[in-house]
């Protein structure tokens, strides 16, 4: 079998847990990829410009920062997570349903933050449960996770498109109604390009005719099922108070016979198992109980592994963003219509990638997968800049960038985690670090853009993509030294265990004679 029987025997024992985080991060890419294609609508309902309008979106960007930072928080206990997924998964599906009432920009960009708060909880919670659940074998599981989060960004325009406004607010000239297809073909398909729109502020009415109203309680409705199926998971697990417990399961016996041998063991297994879950969140990662006697490799794992993704998950959100603006200017001059696709074909390899990368983390180590990737982002980005004229290339090189990549980051998160011994601090610090890369570089590219000219989109691409690489490195040599140092650490113990293991023979021998003696 391509897949042996242990994963197997694995995935059927964790299943309904696994199911449902993958529903959540499905549910996750349909949120976050439905308000780029509605953002014309959405001004045009809070009659609001432009530049307006897109704050609004980095509210949301911004809160989603702040849910992934303190999403460790709630991993202590299975029902604190389960619960706190719960609660972030109906505040989406309520969030979306209000929507169409929020009539003042200010009402939107509020509740836009709310659904950004709880879409970083949903992210580093998913993330942290399955790299618990799976350890050294949670690479594959990753993989599938993040191919959810992309089939949900592929297929959430499908739902909106039928619903958008095509004339705008009210009667634009035709030159007004061409920057808004331009506008509307940018950000279709597009998850994080929200905030990185040209500040041009564009006439507006009443939008009386719009129906996009429609597809926010479609999603609403889509949504709905996710925090259902969470609740039948904490159900399931017996951890609602006001229900009765029941026989135990097997998975709660085993866990309990684990605590048995934990406490037989005595204080100082407890206290090993304290320090681990202390690395639930980046604020306990910082706390000085835990920094002492941690060397520095252990923080440089967590700044490099940071790093490599806010340059990769950075490029990600600029490709996305501005692949359509690169190809509808000159030298490209591709027509409107046919640019617009360029963002669909990115996520369909995006999404197809990580499909892929599923049975590829099965046969390869994470290492080997990241090399091999961000060497292949680098020579796509080099062969886009060479063959810079070449509309057949645009296409394929924004195929082969997205397969590229697509898996660096689960399996930057598989990576780190094996190396820290799977304490999942790196994970709440990767997701933040991802999320943060997204938005910063869409509006450095952005900026950069506007100023120089639409081939330093490319060239953007192509210093982020060598910077990434380098980091990547540098997070090898760490990597060196910190399984050094663990190997040293291992031999001190055993040297000072052999004297006390010596000593307690010889004492015990020392009894056994005299009592030979007496007799």
């Amino acid at each position: 079998m391509f897949v042996d029987e242990r994963i197997v025997t694995l995935f059927k024992r964790n299943a309904h847990h696994t199911l449902t985080y993958w529903s959540l991060f499905f549910s996750f890419g349909l949120c976050i990829a439905f308000l780029g294609p509605t953002i014309l609508d959405l001004q045009c309902q809070t009659n609001s410009t432009l530049s307006q309008i897109t704050w609004v979106f980095f509210a949301q960007q911004f809160c989603l920062l702040i849910g992934s930072s303190i999403g460790g928080v709630f991993r202590k206990t299975l029902f604190s997570a389960l619960a706190a997924l719960c609660v972030s998964a109906l505040m989406i599906s309520v969030i979306f349903a209000i929507i169409p009432l929020c009539n003042n920009v200010l009402v939107l960009a509020i509740a836009m933050a709310v659904s950004g708060l709880a879409m970083g909880i949903i992210d580093t919670i998913a993330n942290i449960q399955l790299v618990t659940i799976y350890q050294k074998d949670s690479a594959v599981f990753l993989q599938a996770l993040h191919f959810f989060i992309g089939f949900g960004a592929l297929v959430s325009p499908l739902i909106a498109d039928p619903f958008l406004s095509e004339t705008g607010c009210g009667n634009l000239t035709e030159n007004g109604t061409e920057i808004m297809h331009h506008f509307r073909n940018m950000l279709r398909n597009s998850p994080i390009a929200e905030h990185n729109i040209n500040q041009t502020d564009l006439p507006h009415e009443a939008n009386e005719g719009s129906t996009v109203h429609y597809a926010f309680w479609i999603m609403a409705i889509i949504n709905l099922p996710v925090p259902i199926a969470v609740l039948f998971l904490i159900y399931r697990e017996q951890l609602i108070p006001c229900c009765p417990g029941g026989t135990p399961r097997l998975l709660d016996k085993d866990e309990l016979a684990m605590e048995n041998q934990q406490q037989a063991e005595g204080p100082d297994s407890e206290q090993t198992e304290h320090d681990v879950g202390g690395h639930g969140n980046i604020f306990s990662c910082c706390q000085n109980d835990n920094m002492r006697g941690l060397p520095v490799s252990f923080f440089m794992i967590h700044i490099l592994g940071g790093m490599v993704l806010f340059m990769t998950d950075g490029i990600v959100g600029a490709y996305a963003g501005f692949v359509y603006t690169y190809a509808v200017a000159p030298p490209m001059s591709l027509p409107n219509k046919t640019a617009g696709y360029l963002a669909s074909i990115f996520w369909a390899a995006i999404t197809a990638g990580r499909l892929l990368s599923i049975p590829l983390s099965y046969r390869f180590q994470p290492g080997r997968l990241l090399m091999f990737n961000l060497a292949g982002a680098i020579v796509t980005v080099l062969m886009l800049l060479i063959f810079y004229t070449s509309s057949v290339f645009l296409f394929v090189g924004t195929c082969l960038c997205g397969l590229f990549l697509s898996s660096i980051f689960p399996c930057m998160l598989a990576y780190t985690e094996d190396i820290l011994d799977y304490q999942g601090c790196a994970t709440s610090v990767l997701v933040t670090c991802a999320g943060m890369g997204e938005m910063v570089m869409q509006v450095l590219v952005g900026s950069i853009i506007q100023s120089k000219g639409s081939y330093s989109f490319l060239l953007c691409g192509m210093i982020i993509a060598c910077i990434g690489f380098i980091l990547f490195i540098g997070l090898l040599l760490f990597q060196k030294m910190h399984r050094n140092y663990l190997t040293g650490t291992s031999k001190k113990s055993a040297m000072v265990e052999e004297p006390d293991t010596a000593r307690q023979n010889g004492t015990a021998k020392t009894e056994q004679t005299e009592s030979q003696e007496s007799s």
